[in-house]
């Protein structure tokens, strides 16, 4: 199925909802898992939180996480500690195509018993029972900072707590702060430093309720669009002025774009400052590499050129979005250069016109691409893979 969107400018004030963060969810439910006095609310509707809400309450064998990478790491981490029989967790075909053996590798450390089902280093897995022997492990930080926050969020449950050293520069540093945040609230001892993290055992928790923050990633497409339309004001629920996700950086990544941000009460309320962007945008996303996608196409949208930088994690995604973005946005006349960490974009004078979008079953291709329609007609493939993070974008959006 293809969605056809016909260029069309968006004017005057609109509010939208955003469901719970998938980010904060997931964390949120492994927690709950551990400590069954955890009450949630606001979850996420996204697909990966339902399937990993599904995962932890199967009594099955085989536990099929389909696309959901947040899943895939946490529910290793979570087997591999505290199961008490065999489990067999997969995915998707492109889910058996993404590295989880930084990870496996680190539970190994601890003494937990996983087998690669057939190729070394990616799912499917076989997680065996075990007594975990140690409480110490050293692993890369460069890759994916969800290895990381899998290890933390078990941690606190595992009888000495865990030690975790890192042997390489830290990547996506908010996310590990988020998960820390996260957790600290809900009563855990952590220390954190550049080189290491340790967390104390925690026994005993007391009953609590947390309501979850609406997503920030999907607030970045609504960026997208305001950045895009000048008389456009949206007001956005439900966020906060000190927000624990890393994503919230849109505040000022987008200040440069032309999008003014005010908070009042529990809504963000965008608007386009009509300040002329910069010739050329720069910016290192190392820290927020889930925006590249949206900042890319809002300064092709623009008619800026970009220089991003701080993108290895992407090749890891969903799909290796470097070349996604590279193959879709040419569609539109853009000369695009990528590289291992870097993509450069220049814009055409003008945008072509009916380009078919596709997605490559990214969540964030086809949601990134959607405000573009401000400035000409084009097709998304497969629209409803939106539905991994935000299953209602297609009705908020079309409800502006």
């Amino acid at each position: 199925m293809n969605k056809i969107l016909q260029q069309k400018s968006h004017k005057g004030e609109h509010r939208i909802s955003i469901c719970g963060s998938k980010s904060e969810s997931n964390r949120l439910l492994i927690i709950q898992a551990l400590y069954n006095k955890l009450n949630i609310q606001n979850l996420s509707t996204s697909d990966d939180t339902q399937v990993l809400k599904a995962a932890l309450s199967s009594d099955k064998d085989l536990i099929d996480i389909h696309h959901a990478g947040t899943a895939m790491r946490f529910l290793t981490a979570y087997y591999a500690c505290f199961t008490i029989k065999t489990v067999t967790l997969t995915g998707s075909e492109r889910m058996q195509q993404r590295p989880i053996k930084i990870l496996v590798d680190g539970l190994l450390q601890l003494g937990a018993k996983i087998e690669y089902i057939n190729n070394e280093g990616y799912p499917p897995l076989k997680i065996y029972p075990v007594k975990l022997k140690q409480n110490k492990l050293n692993i890369r930080a460069d890759t994916s900072s969800q290895y990381i926050s899998a290890l933390m969020l078990v941690a606190p449950k595992l009888k000495e707590g865990l030690q975790i050293n890192f042997t390489s520069k830290i990547t996506s540093l908010p996310y590990l702060k988020m998960t820390q945040k996260l957790m600290q609230n809900l009563g855990f001892e952590i220390n954190f430093d550049s080189k290491s993290i340790n967390i104390k055992p925690k026994n005993h928790f007391e009953t609590q309720t947390i309501k979850v923050e609406s997503d920030w990633s999907s607030a970045s497409y609504y960026y997208s669009l305001v950045a895009l339309s000048s008389d456009l004001k949206l007001n956005l629920s439900t966020f906060k002025n000190d927000s624990l996700q890393g994503d919230s950086k849109l505040v000022d990544l987008y200040s440069s774009l032309g999008v003014k941000t005010t908070f009042k009460g529990d809504s963000i309320i965008l608007e386009n400052s009509n300040k002329t962007p910069l010739g050329v945008y720069s910016q290192n996303l190392n820290h927020t590499p889930d925006l590249a996608q949206t900042i890319a196409v809002t300064c092709l949208g623009l008619g800026i050129s970009c220089q991003l930088s701080g993108l290895h994690t992407l090749k890891i995604k969903e799909t290796d979005r470097l070349v996604a973005l590279k193959n879709e946005m040419e569609k539109f006349g853009a000369s695009v250069q990528i590289d291992n960490d870097h993509l450069h974009m220049t814009p055409p004078k003008t945008l072509n016109s009916n380009p078919t979008v596709n997605t490559y079953n990214d969540h964030r291709m086809a949601m990134a691409f959607a405000p573009l329609k401000t400035k000409t007609n084009l097709i998304i493939r497969d629209p409803e893979v939106v539905g991994k993070s935000y299953p209602e974008f297609w009705k908020d959006f079309e409800n502006i």
